[in-house]
This record gives C-alpha cells, structure tokens and sequence, in this order.
C-alpha cells in the first residue's frame, strides 16, 4: 500500500469532495488517496467526518474534514480557501453532496421540494462557482453526481428528477465556459448501488432489493468501488480530452428502470 501512494497515479493532486463523509463521495475520497492525493472531505455532520479521515490517514494517506452545508456559498469557499492554502491549487472537484427522499408531488412539501433542489443544484454551483479560482488551470477535473432521474420521470421523485437535470446541464455549461481555462467538468450517473443511504431508503427491504435487481441488465447492484474507478479514471491524464459528458455506472439499468417507485 505504501508504494501506491509514493507512486500513485494522483500524486501531487489535492482533491475536494463534498458529500465526503459517506456513501459515494467518500469512497472516491478513499481512492483518491490511495493513489496519491491529499483530500478534503466536506459535508454536514462532523463527526462522520473526523472518523473518515482518520481512517484514511490510518491507511497511509493524507486527508483533512470540511464540515460545511454546501447550500452556505461563504462557508464553502471559505473551505475550499483552507485546502488551497494546505494543499496547493485542487486539481480535482467532486460534488457528491445530495438529498432524496420517496414521496409523490401531492405528498411534499414546498419545503421539501426546495430542500434538494438546494442542496443538489444550489449545492453544485456553490462549489463549482466558489472552487474556481482555487482550481488547477490547465487540468482540474470536476466531476458532479447525477442520476437517472435526469433523463425521465420517475413518480414520486420529482424533486430528485428536477434537481439532476439540473445538475447535468449546469455540469455542461461549465464544461463550455471552463474549457478555455484546462477544467474538465463531466457527471457519473450511478445505477443501483449497495452501501449507500440511497439504497437504503428506496428499497429498504429484501423483497424491494430483489424487484430493483430484475430493472438491471447485469442483474446485480454496483459497488462503489466501481464508481470509484471510474471517477479515478476521468481525474486521470487518461481522460485529457473528455469533458461534457454524461457517464452511466449502472448496469444498464438508465435502459429499463421503471417509471414508478413504491411511495
């Protein structure tokens, strides 16, 4: 282990992950520092966050917590000025922060509603917009979450819906505006995940499990571990010349998931 991280592929690297403290974003954290790079993982619940990092710095790497609610701009770029300070220019940006819950349009709250549309859409350009001057240019990679809930409705996930198409489009518009300066901006759609709060709540029981597998092409869920590498390799010199895109990790399954959830 202590060769990966002498020799890494991201040696040199600092990298911003906000959504840092679990699920998705901190196993890209974690791979990010297995291969070299000092991370900074951001999020709202600080004690998640200390015990991540910890972990990871116990594993050999370097890692430093930003506990932050990405919808507070100034405290966002306040942290994002602490890891540029610590770590030098952040070569890679990953907006992982997100909120979701099952509930139809009738069954929510306006509250609700705005509640992920900020934290997902507000969330991004937040850290996005704030990061900027503090990125590495040429060559910084930003990397958003999305998911297929961008590309059709599902009933009962109208919020999520609305909130990851905007994500997707922001993410473009940044690749346009930012390309001229060397930052690369592309989404990753995961599928069906295990390990994930997602999961968790949206197919809570075995039963739920086993009807989600039968929507999945491969007929399985993913690991996280495979997001990982996949963001791994679009932070890569590998992936120099892609930016603006869309990438499914999902097992097929944006081809065949249904259009109605359980609520």
């Amino acid at each position: 282990m202590a060769a990966v991280f002498r020799d890494g592929l991201l040696k040199g690297n600092a990298a911003f992950v906000t959504g840092g403290g679990s699920g998705i974003g901190l196993r890209m954290a974690e791979r990010f520092a297995q291969q070299g790079a000092a991370v900074v993982l951001a999020g709202r619940n600080p004690e998640r966050l200390d015990a991540a990092a910890s972990a990871i710095r116990a594993s050999g790497g370097t890692a430093e917590p930003a506990p932050i609610d990405v919808r507070d701009y100034a405290a966002t770029e306040q942290a994002l000025q602490v890891a540029h300070d610590k770590f030098g220019s952040i070569g890679i940006l990953v907006c992982a922060a997100a909120g979701n819950f099952p509930a139809p349009v009738l069954g929510m709250s306006a509250n609700g509603f705005k509640a992920v549309i900020d934290i997902d859409v507000l969330g991004t350009f937040n850290t996005c917009r704030a990061a900027h001057r503090f990125l590495k240019k040429p060559g910084a990679s930003i990397i958003s979450i999305s998911a297929s809930h961008a590309q059709g409705p599902i009933a009962g996930q109208s919020h999520v819906c609305a909130g990851k198409a905007g994500v997707e489009l922001l993410t473009k518009t940044l690749a346009v505006e930012w390309g001229p300066d060397g930052i690369r901006c592309n989404c990753i759609t995961p599928g069906p995940t295990d390990d994930t709060e997602g999961m968790r709540r949206l197919a809570p029981s075995e039963d739920s499990r086993r009807q989600v597998e039968k929507t999945v092409p491969l007929r399985r869920f993913g690991t996280r571990d495979e997001l990982a590498d996949l963001a791994l390799f679009l932070c890569s010199d590998a992936a120099s010349y892609i930016t603006g895109g869309i990438y499914h990790c999902d097992g097929g399954h944006a081809l065949t998931r249904p259009a109605f959830l359980s609520t």
